[in-house]
């Protein structure tokens, strides 16, 4: 939904979250266009070779969570460590660390609330990575 939201600019309430889609997009950000590769892995449970090959392919990360899913919050320290790593390696020398956001999804849905604001911007901290909870 929040690739869909970010491409059309709207709310789309019926579409399957289960299948993982490459959106291509052109935006101005900062008076310069920027054409966008955005690849939803709709969260979709994966063998690690597979999430390392999609890291690979990535030059920046939402790692995104659900605020009414502790399990999707228990995997961000997860992926935010192996983007670095996998971003870190000798393979890829010279190239700086790609930026990286966590997002706690869902705000609005307070009274199915598992993850409190304060433990997404704990993990921020901790991680030094900006963090942001949207609806």
């Amino acid at each position: 939904a929040l690739t869909v939201r970010f491409i059309t600019r709207r709310f789309i309430g019926d579409y399957d979250p289960t299948l993982e889609m490459i959106y291509r997009h052109v935006a101005v950000i900062d008076g310069e266009m920027v054409h966008f590769e955005i690849l939803d892995t709709a969260g979709q449970e994966e063998d690690s070779l597979q999430i390392e090959e999609k890291i690979k392919w990535g030059d920046g990360f939402a790692v995104v969570y659900s605020v009414t899913d502790r399990c999707s919050f228990d995997e961000v320290m997860r992926l935010c460590f192996l983007i670095n790593h996998l971003h870190a390696s000798p393979k890829r020398s010279g190239a700086e660390q790609p930026p990286v956001v966590i997002v706690g999804n869902k705000k609005d849905l307070q009274f199915d609330r598992m993850v409190s604001t304060q433990d997404g911007e704990n993990l921020s901290k901790a991680l030094k990575i900006p963090f942001y909870e949207i609806s």
